[in-house]
């Protein structure tokens, strides 16, 4: 692994709309070095600050706000918290991952963001969930179906734990999707909707299998629920992903 273990701060979205800084400095404390950002428009001179006192890097950043907001107001954001590498973690009508004609028109959209990033040196990426899972053509998982329709410099990023509950043998999966991966979303739990997850590898997803499937991927852990304490959950999480790349 090239980069350093991050977490994506939606995980923590309550605490941080509490306390920001806080919230960072107590993740540094934990351990994590580095951090998937959530909405880089908000306040990006000021959180900027409160990652570069802490020694934390920003290695990546989802951008929702390139659906509503103009782009140069975003990219220049995004430049701000430092980083290039722009993920579209969903915004995108479920039922467009059921035809050919609603991939044709995702993968419109997101090559478009991809030409208006590069103008800017950065690149856009795509974070499924299981409804680009799914749906299948011939076998194939629409997300396979987007990834053969997307420009060369599209990257994705796979949330590992979504794609298992969307029915697909995620280590094939990744080997199938090879170098298109830069980044997977780490995160474990009972493997249904709708129920809340659990510290990575205290759940039922086979993690190890996993991340030797994509063993140059960054590493983002995330818990989109949980039902215990979260700082607990997220510094478990740590601990357990560290030993296991140690070993």
């Amino acid at each position: 692994m090239a980069t350093p273990l991050s977490i994506q701060l939606y995980t923590l979205r309550d605490q941080i709309a509490a306390d920001r800084d806080g919230t960072l400095s107590r993740l540094a404390g934990i351990g994590y070095t580095a951090v998937e950002a959530y909405d880089p428009t908000a306040d990006p001179t000021g959180f900027r600050k409160v990652v570069d006192d802490l020694g934390i890097s920003v290695n990546s950043t989802h951008a929702y706000a390139l659906f509503d907001k103009e782009a140069a107001e975003v990219f220049d954001a995004i430049a701000t918290v430092g980083t290039d590498l722009v993920i579209i973690p969903g915004g995108i009508a479920h039922e467009e991952f059921t035809t050919a004609e609603g991939l044709d028109r995702t993968a419109a959209t997101l090559n478009g963001f991809a030409e208006k990033a590069a103008e800017r040196g950065m690149r856009i990426g795509y974070h499924n969930h299981w409804w680009e899972i799914e749906p299948r053509f011939d076998g194939r998982t629409a997300l396979e179906e987007l990834a053969d329709r997307l420009a060369p410099e599209v990257f994705l990023e796979v949330d590992t734990y979504w794609a298992a509950v969307g029915g697909a043998d995620v280590p094939a999966l990744l080997r199938t999707l090879g170098d298109r991966v830069l980044a997977l979303h780490v995160k474990d739990g009972p493997g249904v909707k709708d129920q809340p997850h659990t510290a990575v590898g205290k759940g039922t997803i086979d993690v190890p299998s996993i991340l030797a499937a994509a063993p140059h991927a960054q590493r983002i852990v995330e818990l989109d629920t949980c039902a215990g304490d979260i700082f607990e959950a997220v510094a478990d999480s740590l601990a357990y992903l560290t030993e296991l790349e140690r070993s």
